[in-house]
């Protein structure tokens, strides 16, 4: 290597939340370590998180929780470092917290992300980390045990180098597919990428069925093909179907297939419409409909059910009726893409690398963290705590 390169032991590459976390815990540790940003701005997934809030974590964090072709590889870390840990180093850092649904952890107040960017700067300059924003990578090599990174500010030598740059999700604050040519470069296999937890477009004929519904949300359960059942709320939008229920299913979800939709939210419709005949005999099936569902999507979906009173119409009927309405399939056109994915699903195979240190298996000091790797989390804060985790395993290493 050039002895006239600046000469670390953990070049970090990426400073997003697994970056930053990786970079914290090698410093830590006592490594000279170097963190490289292409960007001008630190943590920018951090920053947009939660509407400024960032939902940081999840209460409860498994493997179940996430998406991989290797299902329990992300068990190692997340379960040396934990949700628990990480919510006790915000609150180290005096930052207010709250738990919405499902476990949600968000920061206290508009723009709170802001803090948990400061939290990991603070973490990284006690620990004696080089961060530096606007830096262009040129080239990597590697021989005789270590790295030689050229970038836009010179070289580097280091005895370890992190990828930490991500997915394709959201190219507007700098994502790239940096981390999958790093990978093919040394021979690391890839899962092909795709956009997750992103939402679905329609086709023509379905889009203009369901354009009366522009704006309408409601709690169903939603299931693609692939995958569980997510009880959470549906947007109806004017390019297609959105909210947190749709996010999810997204994320199981390929072309061509059909997502299944329960626009009772897992509840029995059938028994609500029967009761309603019991109270409201003279009412038509419609109107009762429009009292269990948003009143345009309860016309729209039964605009084809005769206008007659809930007393002429047999129970079991009802029942069929209610379960269509509880199976509605339709297969959507595609998704908005990486413009609109919250995170990508695929990356780096987890079959290349350790699930203990991050590394490369074939490729000593070579490490890849967070989102760059085939480990795909729900809705929820989950993405957030495998760039914790797994950045926190990695900083153990290197």
């Amino acid at each position: 290597m050039n002895a006239k390169a600046e000469t670390v032991d953990a070049l970090v590459i990426g400073a997003g939340a697994a970056g930053l976390m990786a970079a914290v815990t090698a410093g830590q540790r006592g490594r000279r370590v170097c963190l490289l940003e292409h960007t001008d701005t630190i943590g920018a997934k951090i920053l947009i998180s939660g509407g400024g809030r960032c939902n940081f974590t999840n209460r409860v964090v498994g493997a179940q929780n996430f998406i991989s072709e290797t299902p329990d590889f992300a068990r190692s870390a997340l379960a040396r470092y934990t949700s628990a840990d990480f919510l006790a180093l915000v609150e180290r850092h005096g930052i207010a917290w709250y738990e919405k649904t499902l476990g949600q952890l968000f920061c206290e107040g508009a723009g709170a992300a802001r803090r948990i960017v400061q939290l990991l700067l603070d973490e990284a300059a006690a620990a004696q980390v080089q961060v530096r924003t606007g830096v262009t990578v040129r080239d990597i090599a590697h021989a005789d045990g270590r790295f030689r990174i050229e970038t836009s500010r010179g070289a580097i030598d280091a005895e370890t180098l992190t990828i930490a740059t991500g997915g394709l999700s959201i190219p507007k604050i700098g994502a790239t597919g940096f981390a999958y040519d790093v990978a093919l470069r040394f021979g690391l296999p890839l899962v092909p990428p795709r956009p997750a937890l992103v939402p679905f477009t329609l086709t023509p004929d379905d889009r203009a069925r369901l354009e009366p519904l522009a704006g309408v949300s409601t709690p169903v359960a939603v299931r693609a093909a692939r995958g569980p059942a997510f009880t959470e709320a549906l947007l109806v939008t004017h390019r297609g179907l959105s909210g947190p229920a749709l996010l999810q299913a997204s994320s199981y979800w390929r072309p061509g297939e059909p997502v299944t939709i329960d626009l009772g939210g897992g509840g029995d419709l059938g028994a609500a419409l029967v009761a309603a005949k019991r109270e409201r005999p003279k009412a038509t099936a419609r109107t009762a409909l429009a009292a269990l569902l948003p009143r345009r999507l309860a016309e729209l979906m039964s605009a084809e059910w005769p206008e007659k009173p809930l007393t002429e119409w047999r129970d079991a009927d009802l029942r069929a009726a209610a379960e269509a309405l509880r199976a509605w399939s339709l297969t959507p056109a595609g998704t908005e893409g990486y413009a609109k994915a919250e995170v990508t699903a695929g990356g780096v195979s987890c079959a290349a690398l350790s699930s203990k240190t991050m590394a490369a298996r074939d490729v000593p000091g070579l490490h890849f963290v967070g989102e760059a790797v085939d480990v795909t989390g729900w809705l929820g804060g989950y993405n957030f705590q495998w760039a914790w985790s797994s950045g926190w395993a990695a900083g153990q290493a290197i």
